[in-house]
C-alpha cells in the first residue's frame, strides 16, 4: 500500500471511531459545487502519481491526488487526450476530484461523460477497508458498477485513492463555425445535424452584444472536417485563436459567466429536442451547450421555483450550479429535489459505504 494511503486509512479509521465528519479534498477547485461544506479536512494531494500508462492501450492509471494539469500534460506527449474535456475551474484541480465532481466539458454530449471513461478505481469507505472495483479493461463488470458509481458522488461515499481512465488520441483536425441565429432556429439547425453523420464535438450559443450566435467545433479526421465545413456553410473562425474560446467556455470564464449583484448560475438539464423554455425576465440570460441539452440561466434564489418548474415541464431538471459572491443560499435546496424512490437508493447505498455517515455529510443533499 501507498504510505501516503495508509496514513489516510488511519484518519478515516480513527474518525469513524470517533464518528467525526470528514470534508474530503483534493485541490478545492470545486468547493463552491454542492450544498454545504462540513467536517475536517482530509487532503488527497499526497497520492500523487501516475501508476501506470500504455500509450497503445489507451488506458491510464493514476492516484487521486495528481493535478489534472499534470496528467494533461503527460498525455499530450503521447497525442493522446481526456476526450470529455473535464473543467479545472483553478490550478490546483485533481484527478479525484475530476471524478467526484463528474463533470463533463463542452464536448459530454458528442463523446461522453466522466463515467463512461473511468475503468475501474480504488477507494476507502466509511470502515477504513481499501476496496477495489472494475480494472483497466472496458469489459470488466460483473454486478453493480461501483467504479461509474463514483463519478458525481462529491466524496459522500468514499475517498478515491486511484482510478484508471480510458483515453482516446486527440483528434486529426479540429475546426469551429459561427452561424447568426435565433436560440430557436439555432435549436432547430442543431437537431437537423444531429441526425447527419458530421463530426460534431462542441457548440455554443449564447447571445454576444445584442447579437445571438451559434458556434459550432468540429473535430475528427481531415476529410471529414474539411466536407462539414463545405456542407454545414457558416462562418470559419481562425481555429487556432479560437481554441481559447472553447478553453473559456469549459472554464466558465467567458463574460456571460460573470455573476453580478444577487445573480446565481443554474443548470438546466433537459432532452436536446427540448423547445426554447419559457423563462420569463431571465430569457434573455441564457447558454446552451451539448446540442441543447445544457442550459445555463443566470438568475436570482427566488427564481428557483420557476427555473425547476421550466426544466421539468421539458422532462428534465435544474440545480443551482454558482451563487454570486454576495448571496447566502442557506436553507436553498442546490440539487433537483429527489423522488422517494431516488432517496431510498441515496440512504441505501450511504448506508453500505458510509455507515457511520462521516464523509462530506450533507454535500449532495441533506441528511446524506
Amino acid at each position: 500500500m501507498h504510505p501516503a494511503l495508509s496514513l489516510l486509512v488511519e484518519h478515516i479509521r480513527a474518525a469513524a471511531a470517533e464518528q467525526r465528519p470528514l470534508r474530503l479534498r483534493g485541490g478545492g477547485t470545486k468547493d463552491f459545487y454542492g450544498q454545504e461544506l462540513a467536517g475536517t479536512v482530509l487532503e488527497t494531494g499526497p497520492l500523487h502519481g501516475i501508476v501506470a500508462y500504455e500509450p497503445s492501450e489507451l488506458v491510464v492509471t493514476v492516484r487521486a491526488g495528481t493535478p489534472l494539469t499534470e496528467l494533461q500534460a503527460v498525455l499530450a506527449e503521447q497525442g493522446q487526450t481526456l476526450a470529455f474535456d473535464p473543467p479545472h475551474f483553478g490550478a490546483g484541480a485533481t484527478v479525484g476530484g475530476m471524478v467526484a465532481a463528474g463533470l463533463s466539458g463542452p464536448t459530454r454530449a458528442s463523446v461522453g461523460a466522466v463515467r463512461d471513461y473511468v475503468l475501474g478505481v480504488q477507494m476507502v469507505n466509511g470502515r477504513a477497508e481499501v476496496l477495489q472495483f472494475g480494472g483497466q479493461v472496458m469489459k470488466n463488470v460483473a454486478g453493480y458498477d461501483v467504479s461509474r458509481l463514483m463519478c458525481g458522488s462529491l466524496g459522500t461515499l468514499g475517498l478515491i485513492s486511484e482510478v484508471s481512465l480510458k483515453v482516446l488520441p486527440r483528434p486529426v483536425a479540429q475546426a469551429t463555425l459561427r452561424f447568426e441565429l435565433d436560440q430557436a432556429a439555432a435549436l432547430h439547425q442543431l437537431q437537423r445535424w444531429a441526425g447527419q453523420p458530421l463530426p460534431l464535438r462542441a457548440t455554443c450559443w449564447t447571445r454576444e452584444g445584442g447579437r445571438e450566435q451559434l458556434r459550432v467545433r468540429l473535430a475528427g479526421a481531415r476529410a471529414a472536417v474539411d466536407a462539414a465545413v463545405r456542407g454545414m456553410g457558416g462562418t470559419p473562425e481562425d481555429d487556432a485563436l479560437f481554441d481559447a474560446h472553447w478553453v473559456a467556455l469549459r472554464e466558465q470564464t467567458l463574460p456571460f459567466f460573470a455573476l453580478q449583484g444577487d445573480e446565481c448560475l443554474w443548470r438546466l438539464s433537459v432532452p436536446d429536442t427540448a423547445p426554447v423554455l419559457a423563462l420569463g425576465p431571465f430569457a434573455d440570460a441564457v447558454l446552451l451547450e451539448w446540442g441543447g441539452a445544457l442550459r445555463w440561466v443566470k438568475a436570482p434564489l427566488a427564481a428557483q421555483d420557476a427555473l425547476r418548474a421550466a426544466a421539468a415541464g421539458a422532462g428534465g431538471s435544474a440545480m443551482l450550479f454558482r451563487r454570486g459572491t454576495a448571496v447566502d443560499g442557506t436553507g436553498v435546496s442546490v440539487f433537483h429535489p429527489l423522488g422517494e424512490p431516488q432517496r431510498r437508493i441515496h440512504q441505501a447505498l450511504k448506508q453500505q459505504f458510509d455507515p457511520q455517515h462521516i464523509f462530506n455529510p450533507g454535500r449532495l443533499f441533506a441528511g446524506l
